[in-house]
């Protein structure tokens, strides 16, 4: 066939072929496109044939100038370079400029806006806590403020999402936003005009004595101040007679590589290989301790459970591969890849893994994802399915993934950290679990929070509060009643176990509403299993002799 029958192909009949060019060549000819040529020349495009050299270029000038319809350059552009990482495995991915502020700001330790911790309730947004020293807090902003306002814009009862607030309140430092709120026991609006600020983000929740000599330490992140707040919640609880130590990583995703590095040489001799790197464009790299920790003896207990990963995985592979203490919980998430983060001309960027990462024994602890995305971030329902999350048993490792620590232990790679002792998930909690992920307990307990506020606050500590504080059975009644006027069903018999855990979750929540995490986490802990398997293990010699032995407990 000549030029002219090849013109006149419509032009939708390339399309499939296009974008299947476009999600299988390499990343780098999509990001240095050159000027598209002249749109009356696409017949020659096609009978010189496509430059081997640049085909997605010259895919993209094509579409630009023969579709039938208006397209954005950009946006093809940017669906190309998505679609094309994302084909690669789970954490490659593309960050477009108007997204990249927001994704990286936490990780950096800090943002800019108002200062404030808030939730939706009822389609209304009410502070939790303005964060101490930020705008809000300056400004007068109080606990159960509902922000009604934002400038002139109703954001009261209007179904605003929690990305569009924030939208609305963030910004760039020095700048002002007006907001109107209401607040209890006091009539009309009122109006307050903040300046937005550089606001911390803090990655360590609480730092506690939970008993006598053991502290407790839990981190949400490993953002770039991770350490310092590590360290200084390491410090306060040295003050405090610090002889034992629970590191808790649950539902802790990662973040930077180097804040892991630096919280295991806090806890590892100098010396001691915390994680290697390897990758087929970059050379194998090892961290190792280097200097003297703040706790490098004294026992030592990390938890771990389905969403841990990355990073927390570093510390919890780095302390088990060299026995210097145990691992407690549910296997993690295994997330065992290396991100590059490359911005990009235009205020984008793009996340590349570049390696993987291996434990200390060399264990790749990567789980598959050769059956998609979905299927890979949706692991955990196959594991509660598989019936891992109650037994371990159902837990299968490949003889090839079997390694051994320097004390003989034997540990396995191939998909997440298996903790050296298990902890199933709680059965028969079924009408807690159904009134909690309803969010009944949340905002009974935050009205109660509002409407007893000066009560509560007579308390005059977070310590008092969770040592005197008590739900009665009047209040759990009328939570039951609160429960029952929205449509649910109460059971002729709520067992004591789910009894307590409702009352416990009542009071934490509570508790957070007046005095933050001092006053949720050491009351949450009382019926935490796996705190609670943390404190045995230090006083049972028999499991801490597991630094010596050959099998995990289960």
């Amino acid at each position: 066939m000549g030029k002219e029958a090849k013109r006149h192909i419509p032009p939708k009949v390339y399309l499939p072929f296009v974008f299947a060019l476009v999600l299988t060549l390499g990343f780098y000819l999509g990001l240095h496109l050159r000027t598209p040529g002249d749109p009356g020349r696409e017949s020659s495009f096609f009978s010189v044939g496509l430059d081997r050299s640049n085909k997605i270029n010259d895919v993209l000038n094509y579409i630009h100038s023969s579709y039938v319809d208006s397209v954005s350059r950009e946006y093809l552009t940017e669906e190309s370079i998505r679609n094309l990482l994302k084909s690669l495995d789970p954490h490659s991915s593309y960050i477009p400029a108007s997204e990249f502020r927001r994704l990286n700001d936490p990780l950096m330790g800090s943002f800019e806006g108002i200062g404030i911790e808030f939730n939706m309730i009822q389609d209304t947004v009410v502070v939790i806590h303005p964060i101490p020293g930020g705008p809000s807090e300056k400004a007068g902003i109080m606990p159960g403020d509902r922000i009604i306002k934002v400038e002139d814009t109703l954001i009261a009862g209007v179904n605003k999402s929690t990305a569009d607030v924030v939208d609305m309140l963030m910004g760039e430092k020095g700048t002002v936003v007006n907001v109107s709120v209401v607040r209890t026991g006091v009539p009309g609006d009122l109006s307050f005009r903040l300046v937005r600020d550089k606001i911390p983000s803090y990655s360590l929740d609480i730092a506690y004595m939970i008993t006598e000599g053991t502290g407790y330490i839990r981190l949400n992140k490993f953002s770039a101040t991770t350490h310092q707040e590590f360290k200084e919640g390491l410090e306060k609880l040295h003050n405090n007679g610090l002889e034992s130590l629970i590191l808790d990583l649950r539902g802790n995703g990662g973040g930077f590589l180097d804040a892991s590095i630096q919280i295991a040489d806090e806890l590892l001799e100098a010396g001691k290989l915390i994680v290697y790197t390897d990758g087929l464009n970059r050379p194998r790299t090892y961290a190792r301790a280097r200097r003297q920790g703040q706790f490098e003896s004294g026992p030592l207990v990390v938890l771990i459970d389905e969403w841990s990963a990355s990073a927390s995985e570093i510390i919890a592979g780095a302390v088990q591969d060299n026995d210097r203490g145990l691992v407690i919980g549910r296997r993690s998430f295994g997330k065992g890849l290396v991100q590059e983060q490359v911005q990009l001309v235009d205020g984008s960027a793009l996340r590349l893994t570049v390696a993987r990462y291996y434990t200390p024994t060399g264990r790749s602890i990567q789980k598959p994802y050769d059956e998609g995305e979905e299927a890979y971030i949706n692991d955990f329902i196959q594991r509660y399915y598989n019936g891992e999350m109650i037994s371990p048993d159902s837990i299968r490792f490949d003889d090839s993934l079997r390694f051994e620590t320097p004390a003989g232990r034997t540990v396995y790679g191939g998909g997440g950290i298996m903790p050296d002792i298990f902890v199933p998930l709680e059965s028969d909690l079924g009408f807690f679990n159904q009134v909690f992920n309803r969010g009944h307990i949340y905002t009974f307990a935050f009205s109660y929070a509002d409407n007893n506020r000066t009560m509560l606050e007579s308390f005059d500590s977070a310590a008092l509060f969770v040592k005197d504080f008590e739900i009665d059975r009047s209040m759990y009644e009328r939570f039951l009643e609160y429960v029952s006027e929205r449509g649910m069903n109460i059971p002729e018999r709520i067992n004591n176990r789910t009894q307590l855990h409702i009352k416990t979750n009542l009071k934490a929540y509570i508790g957070r509403n007046i005095f933050g995490a001092e006053a949720f986490y050491p009351v949450l802990n009382t019926i935490d299993n796996t705190v609670n398997k943390a404190l045995e293990a230090f006083n049972d010699d028999e499991v801490m002799s597991l630094l010596s032995v050959h099998d995990p407990v289960l």
